[in-house]
């Protein structure tokens, strides 16, 4: 079957140092964070990055991969909240088409805060969002681009407000695959995509070279790059963010701590 050596991947670069240079017996299916999650429900590839609040969703029909993940430390610097005006003064909002954990989180955020304006779903493009509302949410390359030509309109970092209210890295997306998924296939990509990564920390030239990639993608500094990929955002999961992943799930997206625990727990190391 040709859909159990296709891995989805986002669009953007956050995923880049899984991806770079992995193998040719791989397919490599791109899409939009929240396009993935179709595709695995599908059964279009053998496994995915899929927004976290996309596996609360699909978890009957899905499992999760253990190790991997897209991970933000704190400041993720690429699911912002843009405006000319602070979050309690905004009337309305707009939300980006292609996400869906950084709309549950952003709305969570508001409830905190007692907040309630008006959301809209719109295209990702933030001029055009800001001629409609008074907010726009974006994430990924688009985010960090608009951050870097307009530093002044961003109002608020999503990843740095989870964890100053909890502590704990919030975790924007996990790598899922279909419960029907061959567990050895699976396994054996898991393997390749973490080894990537560990090479890309370790290897200075490979490092580099993702950077300057990276860089020239989406029109930004290699220093800024760099910053982001050292400081700002992780595709591994270790035991602090297992916990804020479950943190959000359940208190986000409202699934059982019975049913989170039992996910995470069954997941091979």
């Amino acid at each position: 079957m040709m859909w159990d050596r296709t891995i989805g991947r986002v669009a953007f670069t956050n995923c880049d140092p899984l991806y770079h240079g992995l193998s040719e017996k791989w397919r490599i299916l791109p899409a939009p964070p929240s396009w993935l999650s179709g595709h695995v429900v599908r059964r279009d590839c053998l496994m995915a990055p899929i927004p976290s609040a996309d596996f609360a969703k699909y978890n009957d029909q899905l499992k999760l991969v253990g190790e991997l993940g897209i991970v933000s430390l704190g400041h993720v610097g690429s699911v912002l909240l843009f405006g000319d005006r602070p979050p309690d003064h905004m009337r309305d909002i707009a939300f980006p088409t292609d996400s869906s954990t950084s709309k549950r989180l952003l709305r969570w955020y508001l409830g905190e805060q007692g907040l309630d304006p008006r959301c809209i779903d719109l295209g990702p493009d933030l001029k055009s969002m800001l001629q409609q509302c008074d907010g726009a949410l974006l994430i990924g390359d688009r985010a960090l681009r608009a951050a870097s030509e307009y530093p002044s309109l961003v109002q608020l970092d999503l990843g740095a407000e989870w964890t100053r209210t909890t502590g704990l890295p919030m975790v924007f997306g996990i790598f899922a695959a279909h419960r029907s998924a061959d567990e050895e296939i699976i396994v054996e990509a898991r393997t390749e995509l973490v080894a990537n990564y560990r090479s890309f920390l370790r290897d200075q030239s490979r490092r580099e070279e993702v950077v300057r990639l990276a860089a020239g993608k989406i029109g930004l500094t290699p220093d800024r790059m760099d910053q982001y990929f050292l400081s700002e955002v992780s595709n591994l999961l270790d035991e602090e963010s297992v916990e804020g992943l479950s943190r959000f799930l359940v208190d986000v997206c409202g699934m059982e701590p019975n049913v989170v625990s039992g996910c995470i727990h069954s997941v091979a190391p």
